[in-house]
C-alpha cells in the first residue's frame, strides 16, 4: 500500500522546515489560482506553528527525502459531540508526485491522528470546481456538507466589525 511505500515518509514538520513549508503553501495557491491572496512567511509561519501559542500543525510528506507534501491541521471542537475535532486547512502534493498516493497516505495519517487525540470528527473544505479532489473524497469515504454554508470575515470587514463599524 502506498502509505508503506519505502519511498514515502510522514513526519511532523520541525521549525527549521517553514521556507520549505512556505514553497509549498505557494504551489497551493498557484493551483488554486489563489496568489493574489497569498502573504505567507516563513516568519509567520514559525510564529504560529512554533512560537508561544502554536495555533496549528504540519506533516511533510517527503519523497525519497524530498519535501513534496503538506498537511496543515488544528483542533477544533463541536459542541454537539462534545468532543474535540481536527481540521484540515490545506493540503497539497507538487504535481510531478501526484498518483504515488501521497495523499491518501496524508489523509490517513491525519485520521490517525484523530483517532489517537480521541476527536469525534475530521473535516476539511474543498473548492466547488476541484472535482478531481471532491471525487477522490468521495471515493475515501467522505461525507460533503452539502447543506452547510460557510462564512468568512476578512480584511478590512473583520477589522471594521471588530470596531463596532459594520
Amino acid at each position: 500500500m502506498p502509505e508503506h511505500s519505502p519511498s514515502l515518509r510522514i513526519r511532523p514538520a520541525r521549525e527549521e522546515d517553514c521556507a520549505v513549508i512556505v514553497e509549498l503553501i505557494r504551489g497551493l495557491a498557484q493551483f488554486e489560482k489563489l496568489t493574489h491572496v497569498f502573504e505567507a512567511t516563513p516568519e509567520h509561519l514559525r510564529e504560529h506553528l512554533f512560537g508561544e501559542r502554536p495555533c496549528a500543525e504540519v506533516l511533510i510528506g517527503e519523497w525519497e527525502g524530498k519535501p513534496v507534501a503538506f498537511a496543515l491541521f488544528f483542533q477544533n471542537y463541536s459542541t454537539f459531540l462534545c468532543r474535540p475535532g481536527l481540521y484540515l486547512e490545506d493540503v497539497f502534493v507538487v504535481p510531478e508526485f501526484r498518483s504515488k498516493g501521497i495523499g491518501k497516505a496524508m489523509l490517513v495519517r491525519l485520521a490517525q491522528i484523530a483517532v489517537e487525540r480521541g476527536c469525534g470528527r475530521f473535516e476539511w473544505a474543498v473548492l466547488d470546481w476541484n472535482t478531481k479532489a471532491i471525487d477522490f473524497y468521495k471515493r475515501l469515504g467522505a461525507v460533503a456538507m452539502d447543506d452547510w454554508t460557510i462564512f468568512r470575515m476578512s480584511g478590512d470587514s473583520l477589522k471594521n466589525f471588530a470596531e463596532g463599524k459594520a
